[in-house]
């Protein structure tokens, strides 16, 4: 093993140019996996204390609705959707907290990371809307300034952690990959990696 980091360089195109750039194999790998660990952390708390909101005494006494009901702008242009979500909170609730944990989990030990990624860019992309306060005239404002909000940071970190396979980094999902099942079945790495 070197003490050199490996290096490696990546050549595609990217909107119509033709891109190139050396990286670090070595480096990439800790950021992958140090950010696979935080997003995991993120869910995971997220999901935790909606469960237990209410002490062990009455798990699930968290709720959607009050958010979905109350703290949607009516100016943003999705705001029916969520007074529609906010009418359903014994499915709403549960795919929240119990998803959350799940990709937590997920994320945590490297299993299914792709999938996991796919259904947390999924719940981020539905935060990302909610807290818009206004539509495209309005230039899509959020509390602190415009489009961009935290939830819209997961879901690119999300994408890059599926896109790169950081699952397979010290995760379930490099020896799953290896499994005669998957082998049988290649499609079955879109859901790992």
């Amino acid at each position: 093993m070197s003490n050199q980091p490996a290096e490696a360089a990546i050549r595609t195109e990217l909107f119509g140019s033709d891109i190139e750039f050396g990286y670090s194999q070595t480096w990439l790998a800790y950021s992958l996996l140090g950010l696979r660990i935080v997003m995991a952390w993120v869910f995971l708390q997220a999901g935790l204390e909606k469960l237990f909101e209410g002490g062990l005494s009455e798990p699930l006494a968290w709720s959607s609705v009050g958010f979905l009901n109350n703290a949607v702008a009516e100016a943003n242009p999705l705001y029916g959707v969520f007074q529609f979500f906010g009418g359903y909170p014994a499915i709403v609730d549960p795919m929240v907290v119990f998803g959350q944990i799940l990709i937590g989990l997920a994320l945590l030990f490297g299993v299914a990371v792709r999938f996991a990624a796919l259904m947390g860019a999924i719940q981020m992309t539905f935060f990302w809307t909610a807290a818009w306060q206004g539509g495209l005239m309005a230039g899509f404002p959020v509390e602190h300034g415009y489009f961009v909000d935290s939830s819209f940071v997961y879901l690119l970190l999300l994408f890059g952690l599926g896109a790169w396979g950081a699952g397979r980094i010290f995760g379930v999902d490099a020896a799953l990959e290896q499994t005669t099942v998957v082998r049988n079945n290649p499609w079955l790495r879109y859901l790992l990696g």
